[in-house]
């Protein structure tokens, strides 16, 4: 269970975990600033409680090796998808967004999505790695598609069509690594293209409206543009320096909505301006590179496609959260990792890195 030798310390990725700890210190920093209206402590409390938490869970697995996990993937598929089923009869949530994705167990609120998304990356790892020499076969390749297949539905009926892309996002890169061939990659295209017209019917209002407000950015700026408007705004007028922390006035003044949790990059934007924005995307770039280096570097296949897993959902959160903000991305709703505010993201983030880690410490034949 716990195979891990003195030397094998040598191969700790200490880059990744310093990154992701500045990281996380910068959310915390963040969320403060975000949430100084507020009078209260309550985030900034909660974010800091569910790092340490994640700093612990990171201490475990980096001890625990991780095969170990990997002999458990069908019971983490089956908690995954039963989750999500429990959020889909007895879920909770916002009414103006139509969407029900928390669980609340006695005082405890948490989004089982952002848990099955860590299940479903290890389950289709360790399933792509059991097939890896039968995977361009069409009935290997339909039963992986039919396994990832169900917690998307399960994410979308929320409805939550955010992650439920998220998920897609990462299934097709895990896919795409594991050296599916270009044909299929093709015919999927195809498919969502035809598909179009359904995904559009299947759509709820709000989230239609997403679509044209990024479509028409001066349509209903005291409406459904409302927000992508106020997170122009401000991170248009920190400008290269910023305004100073704690002193934006978009966000002091309560302007920016969401602005602990989805908007967070636009505090970062008005408050410490380009530069601090060009900060945090250097070390969410280091984050990624080192998550690749891992990767490349594992001794199985199993390990490599549960990091690259690991690395496309950040990727795709990153892109996605920024590109909101700066109104490149219409506004889906995904949080920043690190950064934006949220106990269970946060949890969930660094037990990913945790088990990155695992990844690269039991690997063969690197040492730093």
């Amino acid at each position: 269970m716990f195979n891990l030798k003195r030397k094998s310390f040598k191969k700790f990725d200490f880059s990744l975990f310093i990154t992701v700890l500045l990281l996380c210190i910068f959310g915390i920093v963040m969320i403060k600033s975000a949430t100084l209206s507020f009078d209260t402590n309550r985030h900034v409390k909660v974010q800091t409680i569910s790092t340490l938490l994640g700093i612990i869970a990171i201490a475990f697995l980096v001890l625990l090796d991780y095969e170990l996990i990997g002999k458990f993937y069908i019971p983490i598929y089956v908690v995954s998808v039963g989750l999500l089923l429990a959020v889909a009869l007895f879920g909770i949530g916002e009414e103006q967004w139509g969407s029900n994705s928390w669980l609340k167990i006695g005082g405890f609120v948490f989004q089982p999505a952002e848990i099955a998304k860590v299940g479903i990356i290890i389950f289709l790892a360790k399933y792509i790695d059991k097939n890896k020499n039968e995977i361009n076969q069409p009935l290997t390749l339909l039963k992986i598609l039919a396994l990832a297949g169900i917690p998307i539905l399960l994410i979308a009926k929320q409805p939550d069509f955010g992650t439920a892309v998220v998920v897609l996002f990462f299934v097709v890169v895990m896919l795409f690594a594991a050296g599916i061939d270009w044909k299929y990659i093709g015919y999927a295209f195809l498919i969502g293209i035809i598909s179009l017209p359904l995904i559009w019917f299947s759509l709820k209002p709000y989230q239609k409206n997403r679509i044209f407000s990024f479509l028409d950015p001066e349509k209903d700026p005291s409406g459904t543009n409302y927000q992508a408007l106020q997170s122009k705004i401000a991170i248009g007028s920190g400008k290269v320096f910023g305004r100073g922390l704690f002193q934006g006035t978009q966000t002091q003044y309560n302007y920016l909505p969401e602005k602990q949790t989805d908007f967070i990059f636009a505090v970062v934007g008005e408050e410490l301006g380009l530069i601090g924005g060009l900060a945090l995307i250097l070390l969410y770039f280091i984050m990624l590179f080192r998550l690749i280096i891992i990767a490349k570097n594992s001794k199985d296949t199993f390990g490599s496609l549960m990091v690259i897993g690991f690395a496309a959902m950040f990727l795709i959160h990153i892109w996605e959260n920024i590109g909101m903000t700066i109104g490149l991305m219409p506004i889906t709703g995904i949080p920043l990792p690190f950064m934006s505010y949220g106990g269970t993201f946060q949890l969930v983030n660094l037990i990913c890195i945790g088990i990155a880690l695992s990844v690269g410490i039991h690997k063969e034949g690197l040492n730093f």
